[in-house]
C-alpha cells in the first residue's frame, strides 16, 4: 500500500515506454542470502530484492549494516536489470534520499540521467522530521543534479525549496486515479441514512482521527440522520475504536470497516454522499482525488496541497484542528450534498488525475515532449 502511488505512475508510464521497477525490500535480520523475485503486472516488469543484515559486518552498528546491505541489494538488482533489459535511458527516483544517491552515482559513472518524484511530507515545517547534517547535505546534491524534480503539490515543492533543495526545474505531478474504475454510482446503492466516509492509514498524529471522532460525537447530539464509514487500518486503529466507544459512538452512527481494496473500496465511495478528512498535515492524499473521480464532494483541512485542489465547487475547507469549523462543515454538507455538481467534479478529476492527463505530465517529466 505504501508504494501504491508509485505503482500507478509506473503503470501509466508503461503505456508509452518500457518500464522496469527495482524495489529493495528489507527482510528479517536472520535472512542469510539475497533473494530476487521478478514479476510482470500491467505491463510493468518489477524486480524485488529481499535482503537482511546477516551474516557479516556484526562489528558495525545496525544502521550501518543495513545501509551496506541496502547498497549490495541495489547492485545485485541493477545487474539483474542490465542482464534482462539492458542499460536504462532514464532513472525515475521515488522518495529520497538513499535511492537518489545511487541514481547520482549512476549518472556520474554511467551517464544515465535521472528525475525525482518526492511524496514524503517530512519537509513540511509541522513534521520536523527533515533533520541530520549528512541527510541534508546529500539530499541537496541529489536534487541539484536531477533533470527535474516533481512533487504531488506545489506546497511540497515550496517546502523542499525552503530547505535549500534547489533545482532549475520543479513541476507538479498529480497522483493518478483509475478513473475507469472509480466511477459515480446511481442512487440505488445509497443508504437510507446520509453516509459519509473517511479513508486513511489510521495514524492519528497526521490524520487527526481522534478529532474527527470528537466532532462525530458532537454531531450525534444535533441529529441522527447520518452514518460514517471509517475505512482503513494502521497503528492507531485499536486506539480509535476504544475512543469511539468511550465517546458513546455506536454502530448506528459509525462503522470501522478495516482495510478495503479494489471493488470494496470503490463501493465505499459510491455508497457515500461525501468524504471527510481532518488531517493535521498532508501532501495531497489520493483519497481526495479518488473521491472526486467518484463525483463526491470533500470536506478537508486547508493543509499541504489540499487547497490547490479542494474549493467551493467540490467541497469545503476548514482549518486544521478546528473542531467547531469541521462540525459546521459536516452539518452543511449533510444538508447540501445534493447541491454539488457531481458531473463537474468528475470531469475535473479526469482532467487532472486521469491516466491520460498524468501520462502527459510523465512525458514532460521524462523529457519526451517539448518543455516550455
Amino acid at each position: 500500500m505504501t508504494g501504491l502511488f508509485i505503482k500507478r505512475h509506473a503503470e501509466v508510464a508503461a503505456g508509452f515506454a518500457d518500464v522496469a521497477v527495482l524495489y529493495l525490500r528489507a527482510a528479517p535480520e536472520e535472512k542469510r542470502s539475497f533473494e530476487i523475485v521478478q514479476t510482470l503486472e500491467n505491463n510493468v516488469n518489477t524486480v524485488i530484492v529481499y535482503y537482511g543484515t546477516k551474516p557479516g559486518f556484526t562489528f558495525l552498528p545496525a544502521k550501518t549494516r543495513a545501509a551496506i546491505f541496502f547498497v549490495l541489494a541495489f547492485i545485485k538488482g541493477y545487474r539483474f536489470l542490465l542482464e534482462k533489459w539492458g542499460r536504462p535511458d532514464l532513472i525515475h527516483v521515488n522518495v529520497l534520499t538513499r535511492l537518489g544517491i545511487l541514481a547520482l552515482w549512476l549518472r556520474i559513472f554511467s551517464d544515465i540521467r535521472y528525475v525525482i518524484t518526492e511524496h514524503w511530507s517530512r519537509y513540511l515545517p509541522i513534521t520536523g522530521t527533515y533533520t541530520g547534517f549528512f541527510r541534508k547535505f546529500f539530499t541537496r546534491i541529489v536534487v541539484r543534479n536531477a533533470d527535474t524534480v516533481s512533487t504531488v503539490s506545489q506546497n511540497l515543492a515550496n517546502a523542499m525549496q525552503s530547505h535549500g533543495l534547489n533545482n532549475s526545474r520543479y513541476m507538479v505531478l498529480p497522483n493518478v486515479v483509475d478513473t475507469d474504475s472509480y466511477l459515480p454510482d446511481p442512487q440505488k446503492q445509497k443508504s437510507e441514512k446520509i453516509r459519509f466516509v473517511h479513508i486513511s492509514c489510521f495514524e492519528d498524529r497526521s490524520k487527526n482521527i481522534s478529532g474527527l471522532l470528537n466532532v462525530i460525537s458532537k454531531l450525534t447530539a444535533l441529529r441522527n440522520d447520518f452514518e460514517c464509514f471509517m475505512v482503513g487500518e494502521g497503528i492507531d486503529l485499536d486506539r480509535m475504536k476504544a475512543l469511539a466507544a468511550e465517546l458513546g459512538l455506536t454502530e448506528n452512527h459509525i462503522t470501522f470497516t478495516g482495510l478495503l481494496e479494489n471493488e470494496k473500496l470503490i463501493e465505499a465511495y459510491q455508497s457515500s454522499r461525501f468524504m471527510v478528512m481532518f488531517s493535521n498535515y498532508e501532501n495531497m492524499p489520493v483519497v481526495i482525488s479518488e473521491s472526486f473521480s467518484c463525483g463526491l464532494p470533500v470536506v478537508a483541512t486547508s493543509v499541504g496541497g489540499i487547497p490547490e485542489y479542494v474549493n467551493e465547487n467540490n467541497g469545503r475547507l476548514v482549518n486544521a484542528a478546528d473542531e467547531t469549523a469541521l462540525l459546521a462543515a459536516i452539518v452543511f454538507m449533510l444538508d447540501h450534498y445534493n447541491d454539488f455538481d457531481r458531473d463537474r467534479i468528475r470531469k475535473n478529476a479526469l482532467e487532472i488525475f486521469g491516466k491520460q492527463a498524468v501520462a502527459e505530465n510523465l512525458q514532460e517529466l521524462y523529457g519526451f515532449v517539448k518543455q516550455n
